[in-house]
């Protein structure tokens, strides 16, 4: 709608405004529109005798803004209308949408139910067709030993199913030539300790010990793997550290098959052997313990000496800064990653403790605060009793460790030579374990999930050959590499500062340190 221009108004003009806009506000709406109708009808007789006179240009003023008004109300109204439709048609199209990936999600779900169930199928149906054959094959070898059949066996073995149908059973002819060799009575001693770490009687005891738990059935397909050679197989992987194709080969095995065998048996060993052949000393044999390291040292109620070390692993997948091992990798010049094991021996270098597992990059303090030795510390179970560790470790009330300032005096200094005599057992027992068990020197293919209970199967099978007095080829020995960092916290009780200085001054004078007080 276009709204004609006007002229400005003289001060008559404005006069006569403010009295029309007061008749406006006091007429009536009925007088309102009567008015208008009056002087419309005079604007047009004066508009054909000459032009309209500015009264009359405001009403059309006036009238075009409330028509103009009233039209942009029912816009407005129409608008509003449209966007309800326009809002009501979108939400449908999205249920629409919604509802068809819906049906499309069932559709797929049940697709792949239905291949499930027929790939499930024709699984049962392969091993019912296996079985067959295999009973087919062992009645014609019956039928053979019996004179009724043809010549003798053939391999690939061939058997007849259904109609004439032909199925074939092949098996990978391996040589076993080697182990049938070492499993020989007449097999040399030395040989066999040189190969298998420990001699045949100890080997035999183990195999008795395990025989429960690792034998298994024949098949109708194959026959089970003796207990013996699954045995030798996990013993000297773990004493060689070959790679499992080369143990394949020797033994005579599938690769998969050899270290599925070395999971097993280092299982059953845990699971078997390690509560027997590891175990904290009670009070009689926690006694003897105290008598045999004051004989050799002078310290009294010491119960073990402590020692860490790492293992190299293999870069995990997760957790990586966790097990990156800062240390060996600065001596090595090449990236190291390593779990730890803490262990605890007795006057012999057998294990009474260990703790397996922990990354890499935990200090020793950190690992022994996260220990079952701790533990067994806090609930008040080592009460009179001395663990002695090296400087890694801190001094509290029940672990014993050397002096670590500058400037000794010379009974601190004669201390921590018996400290480090102490200290020396448990570095030569883990130079032992490393050394007879040489998978432990290098990274293994075991996964990091697995690798706990290999390294429990090796410190139980240290133990054995230890209590069985089997001596270790000094050859062998490994070189341990000390990476003790002295930890930020390392006096953490002063009662057991003020034993230790009592412990220095007792032996520099009763002569147990060396020499005596003048």
């Amino acid at each position: 709608m276009e709204i004609a221009p006007f002229q400005f108004l003289n001060q008559e003009d404005l006069s006569q405004l403010y009295t029309l806009v007061q008749e406006m506000d006091t007429n009536s709406s009925s007088s309102l529109n009567a008015n208008l109708k009056k002087r419309r009808r005079k604007g047009e007789e004066q508009g054909e005798g000459g032009a309209a006179k500015p009264k009359d240009t405001l009403t059309d003023i006036l009238t075009s803004l409330i028509v103009f008004d009233e039209e942009e109300k029912q816009s407005n109204q129409q608008w509003i209308i449209e966007s309800e439709q326009e809002k009501a048609l979108f939400e449908a199209n999205i249920k629409q949408q919604t509802q068809a990936m819906i049906d499309y999600h069932s559709h797929i779900q049940n697709h792949y139910s239905d291949l499930t169930d027929i790939h499930q199928s024709r699984t049962k149906r392969a091993r019912r067709n296996a079985l067959a054959v295999a009973a087919t094959v062992a009645a014609t070898v019956v039928t053979d030993d019996n004179g009724c059949g043809g010549g003798g066996t053939e391999n690939p073995v061939q058997a007849v199913v259904g109609s004439g149908q032909q199925r074939r059973l092949w098996v990978k002819d391996r040589s076993k030539d080697w182990w049938h060799k070492c499993n020989h009575p007449d097999f040399p001693e030395e040989e066999f300790k040189r190969d298998f770490r420990m001699s045949k009687a100890t080997f035999d005891m183990i195999c008795e010990e395990l025989d429960s738990v690792v034998t298994k059935k024949n098949t109708m397909l194959r026959d089970a793997i003796p207990v013996r050679q699954r045995v030798a197989v996990c013993i000297w992987r773990l004493a060689t550290g070959e790679p499992l194709r080369l143990v394949s080969k020797r033994f005579g095995l599938g690769i998969s098959t050899c270290h599925k065998l070395v999971l097993e048996v280092c299982s059953a060993i845990k699971t078997v052997l390690m509560s027997k052949y590891v175990q904290w000393p009670d009070d009689n044999r926690m006694k003897v313990i105290k008598e045999e390291f004051e004989s050799t040292c002078g310290i009294p109620n010491v119960g073990g000496s402590m020692y860490t070390t790492h293992v190299p692993i293999i870069a995990p997948k997760i957790s990586v800064a966790a097990y990156f091992n800062k240390r060996h990798t600065e001596r090595n010049q090449k990236t190291c990653y390593s779990i730890t094991v803490q262990g605890v021996v007795d006057p012999r270098g057998v294990f009474t403790d260990v703790c397996i597992g922990w990354p890499g990059s935990m200090l020793d303090d950190q690992v022994l605060d996260k220990s079952a030795l701790s533990q067994r510390a806090n609930r008040g179970l080592l009460k009179d009793v001395w663990i002695v560790g090296n400087s890694g470790f801190p001094l509290m009330d029940w672990v014993l460790v050397p002096y670590t300032h500058q400037n000794l005096t010379w009974t601190q200094h004669a201390f921590n030579e018996k400290v480090g005599d102490i200290q020396s057992i448990a570095k030569q027992a883990f130079a032992k374990l490393k050394g007879r068990w040489a998978c432990l020197q290098k990274r293994t293919e075991v996964k990091l999930q697995d690798l706990p209970v290999v390294l429990g199967a090796c410190c139980v099978l240290h133990n054995i050959c230890e209590i069985r007095n089997e001596v270790m080829d000094p050859t062998l020995n490994f070189q341990l590499f000390d990476d003790e960092v002295i930890p930020d916290n390392n006096l953490r009780s002063a009662t057991a500062l003020k034993a230790r200085d009592h412990i220095a001054h007792n032996l520099l004078h009763h002569g147990l340190a060396g020499t005596t007080y003048r």
